[in-house]
Formats: structure tokens, C-alpha cells, sequence
């Protein structure tokens, strides 16, 4: 039987070394019986995936019962999870989407490298070397890789495009066109959901299309400037979307959550465009009632013609074994089995997908088989650049974007640019 904790602390994570002291030897190999502690920060149609996904793997295996520890946060669940693990919480499990989360935990000694355990289980036939590599960091895997998305998909209501009577945007010139046509139908043509973290997703495929997932991976890594030409162009193709009548007003656009952007975009079709992961697909499916590429759909981001349109952005989600596990063979057993057939079933009926090769594509809807197509046929992949970001840069990152939507001119530009530099220099 699953079981629900509710943890209230909000203490952030200090220095290393005293989450060294926190972190706890693994404890000798256990019978596939006791408890799994699993920290689990998912909600919505999402949470109660993962919720049926452990009920599948407990009426596997019935010695097994799954306590999950729920950190309390609002936006970014990373400061409830720093929460909990500073306040000595044991776990075995914790499900992670950060790269640069996962740095920090590695570095602070909180997560255990899983090579052996790829080795002993043969998780590595299931899992494909880039699906590998995108949790192992030096020479050390540290993760399994269970879902993945495409980050590059614009998603819309069908009977929305046809009541502004346009199509999907195949190019950047076709996406600034329609904006006319939605606006006189009364349609928002993109609800940008700025509160949070939800707004950098424009800038970051738009960084894409005109500078490549190359020039990503070194912003990301500190080796390239945010002064630089590519970030200055990303932003001015932002501004001119924006006076081309894209989006509402700079504090509309601070004022909405995630959630209620993807409402106005796959519910009531108040906005016609909204850019963000796989999880919508859950949502729409789920929470909706909607029916996957019948009443929405998605469409990948428009071309620009500058040799990057076949490079897709992507996410993905992990687990990760803590230190301080207690019932290694079972959170092994868990982690096996979340790259089964039948965990890959659970997925889909939630509209994700699984990287193992044991799934089946046929079992996927028509969106979820799309965004697969193109993450696999993309001649580059580029993990959210908002999630490779280390520390400070990643907080001073979105709230630079927040800044250039209030006021898009050229003169914020030049400000921000100059303030994410100053912050990168002491981030690495």
C-alpha cells in the first residue's frame, strides 16, 4: 500500500560538507521486501501516473510497500527537495528532471554513481548509449532515464487554428503572419506564462533555431558569453514577436502560472499557442478529456533557415539512488522495472514516452508518436537550457527574461545580457 508524507521544512541545502555529513552509507543489501522511500515532488495527472506506476510495481512484487515523501514547494520543487534532505529525511529514490541538480548532488555526495548496478541488471540493454550518457556525468552514470520529451513542440487546439482559418506555422514568417488572423478572431496567438520558469521556454528555442544546440552546450557550460551576438539575435527575433502582437502585456504575462497558460491554450482556447513538455500531453488527456491529434496537437517549432530547424530541444526524467537508501535491491527493482513494457503502457495511457527499446511504439497516441519521431530523427538534441544552469545563473536567468518582457527594447537587452555575464563569472 502507498504511502503519502507531507514534509513542511524549507531549510536550503548548505555547504557541502555538512551534506556530506548528512548523507548516510548504503546499508546492506535487503530481501526484495520492506519499505522504498521514494521522494516524489510530481502532482496532477503526472502524480497520479507515478502513483499507479508503484501500485503496478508493489502488486509485483507484494513484500514491497513504496512510503513517498512529498516536498512542499511552490514553482521550482528543487528548494522543498533541498528541504527534505537537509532535514535528515531517509529515502531511497528521488525523482529528478535537473541536470545541474543532479551536479550539485553529486558534488555534495547525496547520490551514488550507478554503474554497477546498469552492469549486475542489464539495464543498459534497455537503455541506448545517448539515453545513457544523458545521466552520466565524468565517467559515472547516475541515473535512469524513464521518460523523455520533446521541448520543441508548439501545441495548439485544432478548432482554434480553425477559427482564425490558418494553419500550423511551418516557418518563422508563417508564425508572425498568423498573429493578425488570431488576434481578429479574438485569440491570444501565445500565452507566455511568466511567473515562474515557464517563460524562458521561447527564449531557449529561439536560441535554437538561430545559434544552435552547440552554442547551448557552451552558454550552458560557461564557455561562451551572454554577451554574445547568438543571445542578442534570440532576443531580438523575442522582440520582434512581440511587436508583431504575439503575446498580452509585460505584467499579464508575469502574472500567469504554467497552468494557467496551457488552460487558455488545450481548454478554452483563449490563447492559441503555448511552448512547454510532454506533460501537457498528460494534462490534456487526462484533466481535459481531450483526444490526442483530434482536438489538439502539436507542431514543431517554426524553421528560420539558419541551419539549425532539424536540432529539437528535449527533457527528460530520472531516478536517481540516494546515499542514504536503506533498501537498495528494491529501489534497483523499482528503477528495472520503470524501463519495463508494462511500466511503458502505464506512460502512455498518460501520454509519455519511455526510451527503452522494450516498448512498442504502436502503443503511443498520435502526439506522442510525433514528438518521439522528431526527437529521434533530430540531427541534434539540446536538454533545456534553464535546467544546465548552475546555482545564482539560473534564478538571474529567468528573472533577466522577466525584465525584457516588462520593458523588450533594446536598451533591456544590453542591460540583461550584461548582468547574466557579470553572474555567469562566478557561477563555474
Amino acid at each position: 500500500m502507498l504511502r503519502m508524507d507531507t514534509t513542511k521544512r524549507t531549510t536550503l541545502l548548505g555547504s557541502a560538507a555538512v551534506l556530506l555529513g548528512l548523507a548516510c552509507s548504503a546499508g546492506s543489501a535487503l530481501a526484495l521486501d520492506g519499505e522504498l522511500v521514494m521522494i516524489n515532488w510530481l502532482g496532477g495527472a503526472q502524480g497520479e501516473m507515478m502513483e499507479k506506476l508503484q501500485e503496478d510495481f508493489e502488486a509485483k512484487n507484494p513484500g514491497v510497500e513504496i512510503r513517498n515523501v512529498i516536498p512542499q514547494a511552490s514553482g521550482d520543487a528543487r528548494g522543498g527537495i533541498r528541504a527534505v534532505l537537509m532535514g535528515g529525511e531517509q529515502a531511497d529514490l528521488l525523482i529528478n528532471t535537473w541536470p545541474a541538480f543532479r551536479a550539485e548532488l553529486i558534488e555534495a555526495g547525496m547520490i551514488l554513481p550507478l554503474d554497477a548496478s546498469y552492469e549486475s541488471n542489464g539495464w543498459g540493454e534497455k537503455l541506448g548509449e545517448s539515453w545513457q550518457a544523458l545521466s552520466t556525468v565524468g565517467e559515472e552514470n547516475y541515473g535512469v532515464t524513464y521518460t523523455f520529451g520533446d521541448r520543441s513542440g508548439i501545441w495548439y487546439r485544432t478548432d482554434t487554428m480553425a477559427k482564425a482559418e490558418i494553419d500550423p506555422p511551418a516557418t518563422y514568417e508563417e508564425f508572425l503572419s498568423g498573429f493578425g488572423a488570431l488576434n481578429a478572431a479574438g485569440v491570444t496567438p501565445i500565452s507566455v506564462p511568466a511567473k515562474v520558469w515557464a517563460h524562458a521556454e521561447w527564449f531557449e528555442s529561439l536560441l535554437l533555431r538561430t545559434a544552435g544546440a552547440d552554442y547551448m552546450t557552451r552558454l550552458a557550460s560557461g564557455e561562451a558569453s551572454w554577451t554574445d551576438p547568438e543571445v542578442r539575435t534570440a532576443l531580438s527575433k523575442w522582440q520582434e514577436m512581440l511587436q508583431s502582437g504575439c503575446c498580452d502585456d509585460g505584467n499579464t504575462m508575469l502574472a500567469l502560472d504554467w497552468d494557467i497558460s496551457v488552460d487558455a491554450a488545450l481548454k478554452t482556447g483563449d490563447a492559441a499557442y503555448v511552448l512547454m513538455g510532454m506533460w501537457l500531453n498528460t494534462r490534456a488527456k487526462q484533466e481535459y478529456g481531450e483526444t490526442p491529434g483530434e482536438d489538439f496537437n502539436i507542431v514543431q517549432f517554426p524553421a528560420f533557415d539558419m541551419g539549425h530547424d532539424r536540432e529539437s530541444m528535449v527533457d527528460a526524467k530520472e531516478l536517481n539512488m540516494l546515499s542514504a537508501v536503506e533498501n537498495r535491491e528494491a529501489a534497483e527493482a523499482f528503477m528495472g522495472y520503470m524501463l519495463t513494457a508494462d511500466a511503458a503502457g502505464i506512460m502512455a495511457e498518460y501520454g509519455l514516452a519511455s526510451p527503452s527499446t522494450e516498448v512498442d511504439p504502436s502503443i503511443y497516441d498520435p502526439v506522442i508518436q510525433k514528438s518521439v519521431n522528431e526527437v529521434t530523427s533530430a540531427d541534434k538534441l539540446q536538454f533545456v537550457l534553464g535546467d544546465l544552469l548552475p546555482g545564482d545563473l539560473g534564478g538571474e536567468y529567468r528573472i533577466a527574461l522577466q525584465r525584457f518582457l516588462q520593458d523588450p527594447s533594446d536598451e533591456t537587452i544590453d542591460a540583461v545580457t550584461q548582468q547574466l555575464a557579470l553572474v555567469a563569472q562566478g557561477a563555474y
